[in-house]
């Protein structure tokens, strides 16, 4: 086979591989266009294994939502113009997508196959860092929401007694909110319930060497340090926080609002966020 511009360009094509590999490869293959495609992807498999080692600071996360299921992905690479590539950000979609479609809950071969993939064609070191995935129940909700250029992703699950109210406008824009709110706070906690009680002792220590030294009787010094572990929880727990865009109640009481107005009982269950970079989901 003559190795024209043409068939360079097809082969080009179809591995994604540079033209001046894609002719090399024909080349060593003297034309044969499918030994050629083997060429490249061990040449591509090699590029992997020697870019392995290569720092990834930069990255983007993703978050597709479907009726079952949530998913969270990030993926890291060593520049900033390269995670806002757009088949960088294809290639995290479609990450979030075959999670969501086959039913994987942890990174596996396939889809670190993906993430190969691309790196043999933009020749940079990239690594599926997490991927975090949420079931919804019959009657639970998820709004989603990304931040800037994919810098933070952010899941927020609701409860109605009646999953119809999901479809109110009114429902659905308190959801939207609820997950600008999360990125604008990045709540420590879902609520004091969730606070871990070892955290919980050691602020209320805190908080009593503070009021002791006002010099004040014990009752007084309990009630001070009572309302400053009250006002420290409203500041870290997500539905004890002031409602972004009504600071007059809280988020649990303007979720009970909403719900109410719209014919139904709606709490909010879980949060998660995920940052590039960072070392985990937070919920």
């Amino acid at each position: 086979m003559a190795i024209t511009a043409e068939v360079v360009k097809k082969l080009r094509d179809i591995t994604g591989a540079g033209m001046m590999d894609c002719k090399k490869a024909l080349i060593e293959a003297n034309g044969d266009f499918e030994a050629a495609e083997k060429i490249l992807k061990k040449m591509g498999l090699a590029a992997i294994a020697k870019r392995q080692d290569r720092a990834t600071d930069n990255g983007r996360v993703f978050v597709k939502v479907q009726k079952d299921k949530a998913v969270m992905a990030e993926i890291s690479c060593e520049t900033d113009f390269v995670a806002s590539n757009e088949q960088f950000a294809q290639l995290g979609a479609n990450i979030c997508s075959v999670a969501l479609e086959k039913g994987y809950n942890e990174i596996n071969d396939e889809l670190v196959g993906m993430v190969n993939e691309l790196i043999s064609v933009i020749k940079e070191n990239m690594a599926l860092k997490q991927l975090c995935v949420y079931d919804l129940n019959e009657n639970e909700f998820a709004s989603s929401y990304v931040h800037g250029n994919g810098a933070l992703a952010v899941l927020v699950m609701f409860k109605a007694d009646n999953a119809q109210i999901f479809a109110d406008p009114a429902v659905l824009e308190l959801t939207n909110d609820c997950a600008l709110h999360v990125a604008a706070f990045t709540p420590s906690y879902l609520n004091a319930e969730a606070v871990d009680e070892a955290y919980i002792n050691e602020q209320t220590e805190i908080f009593t060497v503070q009021a002791e030294k006002l010099g004040k009787p014990a009752k007084v010094v309990e009630g001070i340090v009572k309302g400053k572990l009250s006002k420290h929880l409203s500041e870290i727990c997500f539905l004890e926080q002031p409602f972004v865009k009504d600071d007059s109640m809280s988020v649990a009481k303007k979720v009970q609002e909403v719900g109410k107005a719209a014919g139904g009982k709606l709490e909010i269950t879980n949060y998660a966020f995920l940052r590039a970079g960072a070392a985990s989901c937070q919920a």
